[in-house]
């Protein structure tokens, strides 16, 4: 359900699936907290215990795979597409926008696949000791 201004208008909300566990996703998620003077994203920690991927039809190796983001709407997004909506949300698409540009789109879809596959090991060593960060 979507919520309501003080003026009757929708506002749109985007929710962000985070590694909460993952010091670099950690970092950007508060980035992202502090400049959305709106309030219009929310994050869920898909590392804390009580997360239950099968309510979005997802298994937990699914979200350690790749970002998920979650629309008003109910539509799930995934990889580059959440930094675009996360971003444009903010008030910052401008940042992203170059993301949507054909050429550019496939090349920075290309590398965060790649990014997401190496995150577990560009992280410090003792950051992910427990090896919850892990996509296996």
């Amino acid at each position: 359900m979507t919520e309501q201004t003080a003026q009757n208008e929708p506002v749109d909300r985007f929710t962000l699936f985070i590694d909460g566990k993952c010091p670099l996703c950690a970092r950007e998620a508060a980035w992202m907290q502090r400049r959305d003077k709106s309030n219009r994203l929310g994050f869920v920690d898909i590392a804390a215990a009580e997360f239950n991927p099968g309510l979005y039809g997802k298994t937990h190796t699914d979200f350690m795979g790749t970002i998920h983001g979650l629309t008003t709407e109910g539509d799930m997004v995934t990889g580059v597409e959440v930094f675009r909506r996360a971003y444009s949300t903010m008030g910052l698409g401008w940042l992203v926008a170059p993301t949507r540009w054909p050429i550019l789109k496939q090349i920075s879809e290309g590398m965060y696949k790649v990014f997401a596959k190496l995150r577990p090991y560009l992280q410090r060593k003792d950051s992910c000791s427990s090896g919850a960060c892990r996509v296996k």
